[in-house]
């Protein structure tokens, strides 16, 4: 697989240049990925981590060229924190998701939820910002978080994707925030647009992105139907679930995968398939 260096401006389109933030960790993959979207004036996407080295790297793509947007997809602690630092040396505002700071329940130290977020200007689903040949349309997309939100770019066919979809692997979703049957409605949305490519905040560029979408809402649908397997059987402890279902991933990621499984017996239940007795689950 082909990846930027850290620090370093990569032109992915004429309009798109890539810097990878320094946080590698099994759920960041080599890192977060801050996207440049303008020439003559940027808007930047997902400043990323609150780290000086990586602020340096962002001003040093900048080069001096004006600011006018600071746009975030959602708060998690990998994303949107650089944003204050990134706003006091360019002067440009913060623009994108509504706050959100709860207490995260999953296993992700990285993503845990910025506190400080505090947005100038809030999207709302379809509202745009424009700068010198360029346009960022919010698409809300909600299910990794309540407040997450994709950006289109019209004039590169461009969707940035954010967490809702990744270019190396499946998004987590972690309740009680994150939810499942958000996240599938979210997956059935993208699939009525016709973007030509996704740059998501992780992973490579997405060429064929309904395909990967479709495969995604086929994933998931697989692992709902595993569960309901599991439930039938008499299976129904998470962590136990976890261990049949994902038995050949890395154990360090099944923590993460049983609140991925917890979202979809949320989904369950609410669909009148499964209810939760306790600390376990049956099925309906």
């Amino acid at each position: 697989m082909t990846q930027a260096p850290t620090g370093v401006a990569i032109t992915l389109a004429p309009l798109v240049a890539r810097v990878l933030a320094p946080n590698p960790s099994p759920f960041t993959h080599t890192g977060t990925q801050t996207h440049l979207v303008g020439r003559e004036t940027l808007a930047v996407i997902d400043p990323g981590p609150d780290d000086p080295r990586h602020l340096a790297a962002l001003l040093a793509a900048i080069d001096a060229r004006p600011v006018t947007a600071i746009v975030i997809t959602h708060t998690h602690r990998d994303h949107s924190p650089l944003s204050r630092a990134l706003k006091a040396a360019t002067g440009a505002p913060i623009i994108g998701c509504a706050p959100l700071a709860m207490e995260d329940l999953g296993p992700r130290a990285d993503a845990a939820f910025d506190f400080d977020y505090a947005p100038d200007r809030v999207l709302a689903d379809g509202e745009a910002i424009a700068g010198d040949g360029w346009t960022l349309e919010a698409v809300a997309t909600p299910g990794h978080t309540s407040n997450h939100l994709a950006f289109a770019l019209p004039q590169a066919e461009a969707l940035f994707s954010g967490d809702h979809v990744m270019g190396w692997s499946t998004t987590i979703v972690s309740p009680p925030d994150g939810d499942m049957t958000a996240y599938m409605a979210s997956l059935e949305k993208l699939m009525q647009r016709e973007d030509r490519v996704y740059y998501p905040g992780h992973g490579e560029a997405i060429d064929n992105p309904r395909r990967l979408v479709r495969g995604m809402l086929g994933h998931r649908k697989q692992r709902e139907g595993q569960i309901l397997r599991l439930l039938h059987a008499g299976t129904g402890d998470v962590p136990a679930m976890v261990e049949r279902m994902y038995a050949g991933i890395d154990r360090r990621m099944w923590p993460a995968a049983e609140r991925s499984v917890l979202a979809h017996l949320i989904d369950l239940a609410r669909r009148g398939l499964a209810i939760e007795e306790g600390t376990s689950w049956r099925s309906v």
